[in-house]
């Protein structure tokens, strides 16, 4: 009899450890984003998100200042203080995929260290204040202190490089590569410009044709909006850029429906600007036109506002994009507008260009700008932008960004780190590479389909 009991105990300790263990796995199954954001979809929602937020704000009101409202809070018992960046990979240019020229990059040159600048440039970004001084009391002031403080929600694997270290250039364009994208659209300010947390970077655009030609990326220009950008000033600005860039062979240019081969500038906030004004430098018969002239070109306007459409068309735009990573943000860059938009503009004759992202939040630098914050989940929200754009049968798409870091809108490897007050934002569970491996992903999808919609399928003229 003592032996029947000493066995069935047995048996029975042996039963309540396997169920201990199966609620631990469980456990560990839960989902990711349960710790540090909505469920995928809410925040998509703009009349939920808001309730949340009002919420959210009584709690995080009572946390340190140098705390991010959404950090990953299981990161601080997982995650060492420091993380060695993993190696990149080594495939050879035989092995990366095919490119799509069809699809861009918004690429950013502004980031400094003092081993290349003298300085940190950009990862020094201030903290900027609200307008309204009542919410701007209530939120940190002052700027961030790299190489630990970066004006980021997330930290690159390269740490906090230099847009001037050849090899971070040629990082990148292995990177892009690797995610077979074809262009990158490339932040510019004319020469001895600069935006106002910068340095000019103008002088690095040569070397950065020559990175990108060694993977024959293309290069195209995002023209930022300098002081007193108006329609001289930028017939004198595109003139120097096609002739000081124009024949490098990494320079892209855009086969139109003309069957034209013509350079491609995006305008950033081109709506500061009257359509007058635009209307002297992208119409026949204005003043400054580059019309039928060696300095012609396809000019792309930003839209975010649903009454930009006609300002753009009397403006004699080519194009519209819209940037924003935030879905609900703008008319522009909410996927549901993504059809009419593209109807508009197949109406008249323009290229539409949606600009998709992987999520979006910029509260390291607007740290009262929590609301307009958009969950990565995982790649989901990335993924939903895709599909969104392919939607439509876009001529091409653009993908906001490989590396703006205070909008937290990268696509480039970003890795596991903590310091004494700050937990920075990853991809895990899956690798630093996630975003690229699903652009790449995306890519290969969207150009099949395009080849399929449309018979304007070759490479780009250079």
């Amino acid at each position: 009899m003592a032996k029947f009991r000493r066995r069935t105990c047995i048996i029975l300790s042996l039963f309540i450890l396997l169920i201990f263990s199966l609620m631990m796995a469980l456990k560990t199954l839960r989902p990711n984003t349960a710790t540090f954001g909505d469920p995928f979809g809410l925040d998509l929602l703009p009349e939920f998100r808001q309730q949340v937020i009002h919420l959210e704000k009584k709690i995080d009101s009572k946390k340190s200042d140098k705390i991010n409202s959404e950090t990953n809070t299981k990161n601080l018992k997982s995650v060492e203080i420091t993380m060695k960046p993993s190696k990149p990979s080594e495939l050879s240019l035989e092995e990366l995929p095919p490119l799509n020229y069809y699809l861009h990059v918004f690429y950013y040159s502004w980031y400094g260290n003092p081993q290349f600048d003298g300085k940190y440039i950009h990862w020094d970004h201030p903290v900027l204040e609200h307008w309204d001084p009542r919410i701007a009391k209530n939120y940190p002031q002052g700027r961030h202190s790299p190489p630990e403080d970066i004006g980021s929600s997330f930290y690159p694997e390269l740490g906090s490089y230099s847009s001037r270290d050849p090899s971070v250039i040629e990082t990148h364009m292995r990177q892009m590569c690797s995610a077979s994208i074809g262009v990158l659209a490339l932040s510019w300010y004319p020469p001895d410009s600069k935006d106002e947390n910068g340095e000019p970077t103008d002088d690095l655009v040569p070397t950065i044709l020559d990175k990108a030609h060694k993977y024959n990326l293309k290069v195209t220009f995002h023209i930022e909006p300098y002081s007193n950008r108006d329609d001289q000033s930028m017939y004198e600005n595109v003139k120097y850029i096609i002739d000081k860039y124009g024949n490098h062979p990494a320079f892209y240019r855009y086969k139109s429906r003309t069957g034209n081969a013509l350079p491609m500038f995006y305008v950033y906030d081109s709506y500061i600007t009257k359509p007058e004004k635009w209307a002297n430098l992208l119409t026949t018969s204005g003043s400054q036109s580059v019309r039928n002239s060696p300095y012609d070109g396809l000019f792309i306007a930003l839209l975010v506002e649903e009454k930009h459409k006609f300002e753009i068309l009397h403006s004699g735009f080519d194009g519209i994009y819209t940037y924003f990573a935030t879905n609900g943000f703008t008319y522009g860059s909410s996927h549901q507008n993504w059809a009419s938009l593209k109807a508009f503009c197949d109406n008249y004759n323009l290229i539409f260009i949606p600009s998709v992202g992987p999520g979006y939040i910029d509260t390291s630098i607007r740290p009262w700008n929590a609301h307009n914050t958009r969950n990565r989940v995982n790649g989901k929200y990335y993924e939903t932008a895709l599909s969104a754009a392919l939607q439509t049968h876009p001529s091409l798409i653009s993908v906001t960004s490989f590396n703006e870091w205070h909008e937290g809108t990268q696509i480039e490897k970003a890795v596991p780190k903590r310091t004494s007050s700050t937990v920075y934002l990853d991809y895990r569970p899956h690798k630093p590479g996630l975003y690229l491996e699903l652009t790449r992903k995306w890519s290969e999808k969207y150009s099949k389909e395009r080849a399929a919609y449309t018979s304007d399928h070759q490479p780009p003229v250079s």
